[in-house]
């Protein structure tokens, strides 16, 4: 019970859902940001909505350690928690974290050869299925057509859907399909791409792809201040 109340009283449950809806097996979600926005708070919660109920979440972080990730999963967990008032929290996150599971690479390190190698240790030998996989830190640059390609494939095979986090840059202007220069030249192979924009005191869940604008679909934004997902009604 203590996952339903929490999963149904966040705003970001409705979102998942629809993202649920549009985004199958091999495709590509995103979240593009100005460095410190938010991008990897926005993944971690959309990781915990996924591990409330029950589905398997591999973090790939091209940047921190595993240590620096796992505390940023509990921390955000206990404010959305707090935010809620949902009790027992210790019990509830200790039956949440065998659906989680943290892989680090360094960036100059990183590739989908041995991404597969180390999906295929974990999956063979009964350690981790993952439906869900968030990759942090990936470089958008013109190079990065081909190694998207081969993840969906990658994807596709273990049926799995991917989201990336996506920095960009403050002055960048936009492509002529309305994407954010990082992913203009790859946003066909994205099913979903969301863009985090602050404005004034309030961070912005602006919708570049993929999810249709109607009543069911709540207008998003960031509290700055812990950064959990709010909705703006």
């Amino acid at each position: 019970m203590l996952k339903k109340d929490i999963f149904l009283k966040n705003p970001l449950s409705l979102l998942v859902h629809n993202i649920d809806d549009i985004v199958s097996e091999g495709g590509f979600g995103a979240v593009l940001s100005r460095a410190g926005v938010g991008k990897t708070a926005f993944l971690v919660q959309l990781a915990l909505n996924n591990m409330l109920r029950s589905k398997n979440v591999l973090h790939i972080s091209l940047s921190d350690s595993v240590d620096k990730v796992g505390l940023r999963y509990r921390e955000l967990f206990q404010d959305l928690a707090k935010q809620y008032d949902v009790e027992q929290t210790n019990e509830l996150w200790e039956t949440m974290l065998p659906h989680r599971f943290i892989m680090t690479f360094r960036v100059e390190g990183f590739s989908v050869p041995r991404l597969e190698e180390r999906l295929t240790d974990i999956t063979k030998q009964e350690i981790f299925h993952p439906r869900m996989i968030i990759i942090d830190g990936l470089h958008f640059d013109e190079a990065v057509r081909q190694p998207l390609a081969d993840l969906k494939a990658l994807a596709v095979k273990h049926s799995l859907h991917v989201w990336f986090s996506v920095h960009t840059h403050r002055h960048e202007e936009h492509s002529p399909n309305d994407m954010p220069t990082p992913l203009s030249d790859v946003a066909d192979l994205f099913d979903i791409a969301l863009q985090l924009h602050p404005e004034g005191k309030e961070i912005h869940v602006k919708t570049l792809k993929g999810i249709p604008e109607t009543s069911d679909h709540p207008a998003l934004s960031l509290d700055p201040s812990t950064m959990l997902i709010k909705d703006k009604n």
